[in-house]
């Protein structure tokens, strides 16, 4: 019959019907196989179910439903599963079953509460494979078989099998019944990995589940009075706790056997007893867990409910037990062997690690919450297994590495730590718990990198000098690892880096000397910059330290160099001279994509320049040249160049620059106007002349300081234009910069040249030449005297006449006093258009002296300006905090000299900006 279970009966399941009880045939279950499902989300059991014949679908019905209830202890098995699948032959009992994730997805019916399958039995069918699903009582782990287990099978007729279980004794004789406990348990202790024949395991549990219930319920309760309920009671739980007791004192002993055994196993053969035994008890001790639940669910449940401490359920009892008595006794044992596999391992040796995951696996079972039994830790685990893990780790990588080291050069001793760190975290995936992962990497970093961090240290500057990409690469993964590690690795690039560009510079300056062109000392710095911003993407991972480092050493050889040393002031002339012949109209001008590229490069060098004030004075010339002889090679590169600049250093560095371009489009629209005006008063054109109206607040350009006399043939054009100009804007003055004016004469007296030729001239060499229309010979006085120029500017423009042989002179080229000049009518030229309008080197340096000196007087009035406004919102502060406070806002445009700062603050004491206090505080005048 179908066994009754103790409490089932007083907690009824409201609208569910037990199944019927029927006697198990089995005649027609001969050679039934029944094998666990192993699945991590699902917990049963496979029959598969041989037919012969025109067998009943009744009768298979019936047998079926006393397998589920004889193999889904309850309560459980009121929500179990079960449904019957079309022919599976292809299973075996060897076979593992896995259930796909829908299990609806796969059948032919599903439904709760013992519901069998309407599905017609096929009388051509030689099996039907019945599958069982229960809620797991083990917290849905499946039971699980070792290698040398076999699944539980209905042994046919005829086979031999274990003597069955003895009748139960009288449940009030205690002893008697402890005794007949004792033998299901061993049953199952000992018996349950070999196979038990499915009478027999329905025999033990059966016979033991009512044995647990008898002696949790026995009336005997020795020495106690009170109201019969009271002593039915406090005698139940008095031998609840003795069937407790017994049972600890039970696994004691086996565990102690255990132990016993163990000893005739050393290293590797001990390994594979612990694990072996580990298996069959954790088994073992869930089906006891199931056969005691009467005693878990009443007595265990109301102790922990009291809050005693020391009382767990059976199954972890069983894991408590085995760590008090055979885990205290064998660990070491087992650590010393798992150590050993691994060192193994380590030498290139193959292991079977499985082992060692299993052994991981059991003292992380172990780990139990005292406080609360139903919680787990790692404290078993981190204690008995990490630890001496990790001792041993960092020995023996201590002594590995210092002999590598000493036969081996470093570059080879990297790539063994980086083979090392590899086959560590590769040991963790494998077979190692990830809560050592961390110590493990920081045992392995100790060992191999901290350890003989100053020899990769030192290593590093050899590895620079030869541009050893790949291994300074390894070498940063390697002390990256460790807190510190690369440090006085970012000082060693940084100083390489900077020693590098000075010599660069050094190499350049002594091979062009004082004519260093721009475009080569501007490559020269790039080339650096790009060469070690590489090696900081590609080695160092774009590390922000050595980013850094990198423009702090690009920042240090840029501002003091060798050419730096002639002036201060050196680099961004340069850069600025640079970019002026970029953006100046020439044959050699770049395709836009390359220019917009060399121009990115440019801004990678201005962002160093400490002095960006001077960039931007040489700059703003250069860039006014360019608009007003309209020489610019592009507008939209002129615009780009300055988008970059405001974007780098803000509005106001820009401003200027911006105005200077709305002005040229004014300019064009006046012209367009003029040109309008002189149509409508029908003027007859004489020249054709374009005029520029430029700001004088934005414009860095200064009035001419030598007077002149126009010629008559362009008098008249001016005054024209003056008219118009004073017309449309009254109350403006404008100011002729003649010194920036240019213009084309056609000649038409050259006798070898059938074509005229057409000089591209200065105003002032347009001056010269108009007057040799009315004679062939001037006198330099009468030039002086006609031209209201002074004798300087005067011999300057008539030096490129005269070195073009335009015009001669009697007694050597240079014009002076007393000399005459004489038309030259036999003139040549290669080139029909002949360019005279060339600045002389002297004209050159006589602008770089007045824009230096602009820069000088530009500064004291940021100074002043800086620390006005710093004054008016403090109102007082120190002398030294004012001078800081100044140094911070004025770095930006450049790096002021404290001692210019001093001066500027006494010029402000004249000026009553300020006012000395007492202990050397200053205050704001308002």
């Amino acid at each position: 019959m179908v066994p009754t279970h103790p409490g089932s009966e007083r907690n009824p399941q409201p609208g569910v019907t037990e199944p019927p009880a029927t006697a198990l045939n089995s005649r027609k279950l001969a050679g039934c196989l029944l094998t666990p499902i192993h699945s991590p989300s699902l917990y049963g059991y496979i029959f598969f179910l041989p037919v012969s014949g025109a067998s009943a679908k009744c009768e298979l019905v019936s047998c079926l439903v006393q397998l589920v209830v004889a193999f889904a202890p309850p309560p459980t098995r009121r929500y179990s599963h079960l449904f019957l699948t079309r022919p599976l032959p292809e299973y075996t009992a060897t076979r593992r079953y896995q259930p796909p994730e829908s299990l609806s997805a796969c059948t032919d019916f599903l439904c709760p509460d013992f519901a069998i399958s309407p599905l017609p039995l096929e009388r051509t069918a030689t099996h039907y494979t019945v599958v069982a699903i229960h809620p797991s009582p083990f917290d849905k782990t499946p039971p699980t078989t070792n290698a040398s287990s076999s699944p539980l099978s209905i042994m046919a007729p005829g086979t031999a099998a274990p003597s069955p279980m003895p009748s139960i004794p009288n449940r009030e004789d205690i002893e008697a019944t402890w005794r007949y406990l004792v033998l299901g348990v061993n049953r199952v202790m000992n018996d349950l990995h070999q196979g038990i024949d499915m009478q027999l395991y329905m025999g033990v549990y059966t016979w033991v589940l009512e044995a647990v219930h008898n002696f949790c319920t026995s009336q005997k309760a020795v020495g106690l009075g009170g109201p019969a309920m009271h002593s039915n009671h406090r005698g139940a739980h008095l031998l609840g706790e003795e069937l407790y007791h017994k049972l600890i004192a039970y696994l004691k002993a086996h565990l102690e056997d255990l132990h016993e055994q163990s000893k005739s196993h050393t290293e590797e053969a001990l390994l594979a007893y612990y694990i072996r035994e580990w298996g069959r008890y954790t088994i073992a001790g869930k089906y006891i867990h199931h056969l005691f639940r009467y005693l878990n669910r009443h007595w265990v449940k109301r102790e922990i409910d009291e809050g005693k401490k020391s009382i767990y359920d059976v199954y972890t009892l069983h894991l408590v037990e085995w760590r008090k008595v055979l885990f205290a006794m064998v660990s070491e044992k087992v650590m010393d062997a798992v150590l050993k596999l691994v060192e193994k391992q380590r030498n290139g040796e193959t292991i079977e690690h499985g082992q060692i995951k299993q052994v991981v696996d059991s003292f992380v079972s172990l780990g139990l919450d005292e406080a609360d039994p139903s919680k787990s830790t790692l404290d078993v685990y981190r204690f008995h297994f990490e630890k001496p893990f990790l001792d041993a780790t960092n020995a023996f990588y201590q002594a590995e590495s210092k002999q590598f080291v000493a036969e081996n050069s470093v570059v080879e001793y990297m790539k063994k730590a980086e083979a090392r760190l590899a086959e560590e975290e590769e040991r963790v995936s494998m077979y190692l718990h990830q809560d050592i992962a961390v110590p493990l990497k920081k045992a392995c970093n100790q060992a191999l990198i901290a350890d003989h961090a100053d020899l990769l240290r030192d290593e590093f500057q050899v590895l620079q000098d030869n541009d050893r990409e790949e291994d300074m690469a390894r070498m940063y993964n390697l002390l990256a690892r460790i807190p510190n590690g690369l440090d006085p690795l970012r000082v060693k690039f940084e100083n390489h880096v900077r020693r590098a560009g000075l010599a660069a510079v050094q190499k350049i300056q002594s091979s062009d000397g004082d004519k260093l062109e721009p475009k080569v000392y501007v490559d020269a710095l790039l080339e650096i910059h790009t060469k070690y911003q590489a090696l900081v993407k590609n080695a160092f991972n774009d590390e922000p330290e050595f980013t850094r480092s990198l423009d702090n050493a690009c920042r240090e050889f840029v501002n003091r160099n060798e050419v730096c040393k002639t002036g201060s002031n050196k680099s961004p002339e340069l850069l600025a001279k640079y970019t002026d012949v970029l953006l100046r109209k020439s044959n050699t001008s770049l395709e836009d994509a390359d220019l917009e590229r060399t121009l990115t490069q440019l801004m990678t060098v201005f962002k160093y320049i400490e002095d960006k004030d001077v960039f931007q004075k040489f700059y703003a010339r250069m860039l006014a040249r360019r608009l007003v002889h309209a020489n610019s090679s592009s507008d939209d590169a002129e615009t780009s160049m300055i988008s970059k600049l405001k974007e780098a250093c803000g509005f106001e560095y820009t401003n200027k620059l911006q105005r200077m371009f709305q002005d040229m489009q004014i300019s064009k629209d006046l012209n367009r106007d003029f040109r309008e005006h002189l149509t409508g008063i029908e003027s007859q054109k004489t020249i054709d002349s374009t005029f520029s109206i430029l700001g004088t607040g934005f414009w860095p350009l200064q009035a001419p300081s030598t007077h002149f006399q126009p010629p008559a043939e362009i008098g008249n054009e001016i005054e024209k234009f003056s008219r118009f100009y004073k017309h449309k804007h009254d109350g403006r003055k404008l100011t002729w910069l003649w010194n920036l004016c240019k213009g084309e004469i056609k000649t038409g007296y050259c006798k070898n040249s059938k074509t005229p030729f057409t000089f591209q001239v200065s105003v002032y060499q347009m001056a010269i030449l108009l007057l040799f229309n009315e004679h062939d010979s001037y006198l330099y006085e009468d030039l002086l005297t006609t031209t209201s120029l002074s004798a300087e500017v005067l011999d300057q423009a008539l030096a490129v006449i005269l070195k073009a042989k335009v015009l001669l002179v009697a007694g050597g080229e240079k014009p002076g006093p007393g000399k005459t000049f004489n038309l030259n009518y036999d003139f040549k030229s290669k080139k029909i258009r002949v360019n005279l309008n060339l600045g002389g080197t002297k004209e050159a340096k006589q602008e770089e002296a007045e824009t230096n000196k602009t820069i000088e007087e530009d500064r004291k009035l940021l100074l002043q300006s800086a620390i006005v406004r710093i004054m008016k919102a403090r109102k007082k502060m120190k002398h030294s905090q004012l001078v800081s406070e100044t140094i911070n806002q004025i770095r930006t445009r450049f790096v002021p000299k404290i001692g210019d700062i001093k001066k500027c603050i006494e010029i402000l004491l004249d000026k009553e900006y300020l006012e000395r206090l007492e202990d050397d505080e200053l205050g704001y005048l308002a």
